[in-house]
C-alpha cells in the first residue's frame, strides 16, 4: 500500500509548525527504496541516492539507515554525506566542470570518484597514476528527459566525456596507467522508457573490454515519478529485467562479472515531499481568479523553471464545488504555481498542499526578496520532527558585514 499522509495530518501539522512548510514522510521514501531493491534482488547491483535532490542532514541519515549508498554533485555533500555516517566507500563523487582541487580532496576523503573531463583525468593521472581508483563519466550522445533542461546526455550537453572521444580515454588510461574501476553514463531526469537506460548499456559494451580494471557500470538515475493523475512510473521490474538480460547476453569477456550501479533522487524522495501553504488573497479579475499564498518561486522554483507541473489540493475544504483558479505567490516576480487549475472551492485562510515536493523543493529555495526559507519536518513512525526551523530576521544579516 503507498504511503501518503492524509489530509487532516496536513492541516495539523500546518498549524503546528506556520507555513510555508516542507513536509518528508520517512515511509515512502523506505517505500520506493524498497521497490528497487526487490526488482534488483538477484542481480548486482547498488542504488546511490543523488542527494542533490535534497539534502538535509536527517534525510541522509535516515537514506543511509535504509541501506543505500549516495551520489554527490559536489564536494559539500561528500562532506555532507560524511557528517550523516555514510562510510566513504558507500559515497560517489561525480564531478563536473571543477577545479582539479576538489578532486584531490574527494581523494584525501577516501570516496569514489567519477571525472568527467579529459582534462581533469589528464592532471589525476599524473598525480596519482594507478594508485587510485577512478571512474569516468561518458556523454552517450542520447536525448532523453522530461525536459531540456533536465537532458544530460545529448549531443550538445555539459556533461561527460563524448563517447566518441573514447580513443582519448584510452591514450591517458595508457599513458598514465589508471585504475579505471567504472564507466559512467547519465541521460537525463524523467525517463519512462527503460529501453533509454538500455541503448547506454549497449554503447558501452564497445568500450568495456578495453579497461582492464572495470568493476563497476553506473547507468545513472533519472527514473519517472508521476506528478498527474494517470502519469506512470518507471516500471522497475521491466527494468530490472532488460538490464539482467543485457549483462547476461554480454558478460565481460575475460573479466570479471560487472557491477551495475543506479543514481536515484527524485524516485526517492519526491513523493515524501508535501509542500503546504495558505491562502492571503483571493483577486477576482477578467482574466482570472488568483489564489495568492504565502509563498513564490523563491521556495518552489519547478513550476517556473521547468513548467514543472504540481498537483495542488484545498485541504481545508475538500468538499468545496470545483473551481478555476490560477495559483500564485507572493513575491515581486511572476511566480504563477498554477494557471487555470480546477481546485476545490478556495478561501482565504485556507490551506493548499503541493504534492511531490520532496525533491528539488526546498533544495532550489532562496532568500529572494529577502523572505524566510520555510521550516522542514520528518514524520517518522508517526511523529512528527522539525529538522529545519523557519528563517528568522537574523538568518538574513548572517554572513553579512556591517561597514
Amino acid at each position: 500500500m503507498s504511503e501518503q499522509l492524509s489530509q487532516d495530518h496536513l492541516i495539523r501539522l500546518g498549524k503546528e509548525f506556520g507555513t510555508p512548510l516542507y513536509v518528508y514522510h520517512a515511509e515512502k521514501i523506505k517505500e520506493q527504496y524498497a521497490k528497487l531493491t526487490s526488482a534488483f534482488k538477484n542481480s548486482n547491483t547498488l542504488f546511490f541516492y543523488a542527494c542533490k535532490a535534497l539534502t538535509n542532514i536527517n534525510i541522509l541519515k535516515y537514506v543511509c539507515s535504509l541501506g543505500a549508498n549516495v551520489d554527490c554533485s559536489s564536494i559539500n555533500e561528500a562532506r555532507l554525506a560524511l557528517h550523516a555516517g555514510f562510510p566513504p566507500e558507500r559515497i560517489l563523487y561525480t564531478s563536473n566542470g571543477i577545479g582539479f582541487d576538489e578532486i584531490e580532496e574527494a581523494v584525501s576523503l577516501g570516496i569514489i570518484i567519477n571525472v568527467d573531463s579529459l582534462s581533469n583525468l589528464e592532471k589525476f593521472g599524473q598525480k596519482y597514476g594507478h594508485t587510485y581508483p577512478v571512474g569516468i563519466r561518458l556523454r552517450p550522445n542520447i536525448m532523453a528527459g522530461g525536459n531540456l533542461k533536465i537532458s544530460t546526455g545529448h549531443d550538445k550537453s555539459k556533461f561527460g566525456i563524448p563517447v566518441d572521444q573514447a580513443d582519448k580515454v584510452l591514450a591517458l588510461v595508457e599513458r598514465y596507467d589508471l585504475n579505471i574501476a567504472d564507466l559512467h553514463i547519465h541521460t537525463g531526469s524523467e525517463i519512462k522508457d527503460v529501453d533509454v537506460f538500455v541503448k547506454g548499456i549497449e554503447i558501452l559494451f564497445d568500450l568495456i573490454p578495453k579497461f582492464s580494471d572495470l568493476k563497476f557500470i553506473d547507468l545513472g538515475g533519472g527514473f519517472k515519478v508521476p506528478y498527474k493523475d494517470g502519469d506512470s512510473e518507471t516500471d522497475i521490474q521491466l527494468l530490472a529485467q532488460k538490464v539482467n538480460e543485457a549483462f547476461a547476453n554480454h558478460p565481460n569477456p575475460g573479466g570479471r562479472p560487472l557491477q551495475v550501479w543506479f543514481e536515484p533522487g527524485k524516485f526517492l524522495v519526491s513523493e515524501c515531499g508535501y509542500f503546504i501553504t495558505k491562502v492571503n488573497v483571493i483577486k477576482e479579475t477578467d482574466a482570472a481568479t488568483f489564489v495568492s499564498v504565502d509563498s513564490g518561486f523563491n521556495h518552489l522554483i519547478r513550476p517556473m523553471f521547468y513548467d514543472a507541473y504540481h498537483r495542488i489540493e484545498n485541504i481545508s475544504n475538500p468538499d468545496g464545488a470545483p473551481k478555476r483558479y490560477s495559483v500564485v505567490g507572493n513575491i515581486c516576480e511572476t511566480d504563477t504555481f498554477a494557471w487555470d487549475r480546477t481546485i476545490n472551492e478556495v478561501r482565504e485562510g485556507d490551506y493548499l498542499v503541493f504534492y511531490n515536493a520532496g525533491a528539488y523543493g526546498f533544495e532550489m529555495s532562496s532568500n529572494f526578496n529577502s523572505r524566510y526559507k520555510p521550516a522542514e519536518v520528518l514524520v517518522k513512525d508517526g511523529q512528527a520532527h522539525l529538522i529545519r526551523r523557519r528563517d528568522v530576521f537574523q538568518d538574513l544579516l548572517r554572513n553579512q558585514i556591517d561597514l
